[in-house]
């Protein structure tokens, strides 16, 4: 009889980073700053800032790591980090102090965990309060209890933003990396001093103010050439309705073209990632504009009760850190006003699950996860899947928007209730 794989132990306490994996750290970074297209780097009212504080940084690639180890040089860092980059590595990823996170779920350990390092452990933590890659080059929505969190451990705020690092790789089209000079800048935005006399509120505040920013217009106003011909390959993953006939799910894309196969408007990419209509007059020049037009869509369809989602999907669990994904088999993925919803016969019989619109704020999703195809990432605190749906085309950023805009319209009349 087989024995039950052991899962991940997340209530173990992490690592504070080790010592040993310092000169790893900073020679990668000389390395990734080296092949980005280099890098600047901008620090602003930093003027003696020690250990420990908050990092808060947008995302935009992998090179994100790299790019913070060097701004805080030479200090160290512990990172929130998704529970499924510790497969195959958790050693390392344990070694510079790692901290497991199911994505968009309410885990009160995870909170503990940075509350440690920060309060204890007496090193920073960086946190990706997006968490997710951005997928169209600006910011996303973020957490909305970090100036709690931030009032809790009685430590500095900063804000590390860096422009041009979605550009270089973004998730739709990772390779080949363009040649994009990066612009990093940390700016302390909530002093030691500050944080014991803000509210919470007012720290939340400063923090979405300073969490703005836009790659497509960094690389055009600063008339960056990305050298690269493949700069609009698979930009219909996020540019998944046409602005010309309104249908859904008929875009395509290759090389520098984006084209709607069932009306046959298309648009080329200039080097500068401006969109220009080549059949036609031009409606969206700049990429963040269609990708919020499509948003804005989508939430008058919540908002009509018009939303609903239904696929057969392949359901994947996470087990551990050296077994990865096991693969359970397929079930019903329905997602509407009651959340994501999935059931079957799947391979320990069968399988009910539902994350309620109320639980989830957002939802992770992967364009092509390891070339398995397209997934949704819904967790549990006790679990990961992945699910991919089998029919359904580019369906994961319409599902990302309404995810985001139901929690929006929940959360509205959730406080309009209390003020009754």
């Amino acid at each position: 009889m087989s024995k039950t794989p052991k899962a991940f132990d997340t209530k173990r306490k992490p690592n504070k980073p080790l010592s040993v994996l310092m000169p790893i750290e900073w020679g990668g970074t000389k390395v990734f700053s080296s092949i980005s297209g280099g890098s600047e780097l901008t620090r602003v009212n930093c003027e003696g800032l020690k250990p420990p504080f908050l990092i808060l940084c947008n995302h935009g690639s992998f090179v994100d790591f790299p790019l913070v180890v060097k701004a805080i040089f030479p200090y160290r860092t512990s990172w929130v980090i998704s529970i499924e980059e510790f497969i195959g590595r958790e050693w390392i990823m344990r070694g510079v102090g790692g901290i497991y996170k199911r994505k968009f779920t309410a885990d009160m350990t995870v909170v503990r965990h940075i509350l440690n390092a920060l309060t204890r452990q007496k090193v920073c933590c960086t946190i990706y309060p997006e968490a997710r890659f951005s997928l169209a080059g600006i910011n996303e929505q973020i957490d909305g209890a970090l100036g709690k969190l931030a009032k809790k451990a009685k430590v500095p705020v900063v804000v590390f933003i860096s422009k041009g690092n979605f550009i270089r790789s973004p998730q739709w089209n990772k390779r080949p990396y363009r040649n994009v000079p990066i612009k990093s800048t940390l700016t302390q935005i909530v002093t030691r001093e500050e944080v014991l006399t803000l509210s919470a509120d007012e720290i939340q505040k400063r923090i979405e103010a300073a969490f703005v920013y836009d790659d497509y217009a960094y690389i055009r106003d600063n008339k960056i050439d990305m050298k690269c011909a493949q700069r609009a390959q698979n930009i219909h993953k996020i540019l998944y309705q046409c602005p010309a006939c309104n249908t859904e799910f008929m875009t395509d894309s290759k090389d520098d073209r984006i084209w709607c196969s069932h009306c046959g408007a298309s648009w080329k990419m200039d080097p500068y990632g401006q969109l220009h209509r080549e059949n036609g007059e031009d409606i969206f020049c700049h990429v963040p504009d269609w990708y919020r037009w499509e948003r804005e869509n989508v939430r008058r369809e919540v908002e009509e009760g018009r939303y609903r989602f239904e696929d057969m999907a392949r359901l994947e669990r996470m087990v551990n850190g050296r077994i990865g994904f096991q693969s359970l088999g397929t079930v019903k993925l329905v997602h509407d006003r009651n959340g994501f919803t999935m059931s079957g016969d799947i391979l320990d019989g069968h399988f009910e699950f539902n994350r309620s619109v109320a639980s989830m704020r957002s939802v992770h999703i992967e364009y092509d996860f390891k070339g398995r195809g397209d997934a949704i990432d819904l967790c549990t605190l006790e679990d990961t899947y992945f699910v991919f749906p089998l029919t359904a085309r580019n369906v994961l950023t319409k599902l990302h928007f309404a995810t985001e805009e139901m929690h929006r319209i929940e959360e509205k009349n959730r406080r309009e209730a209390l003020k009754v």
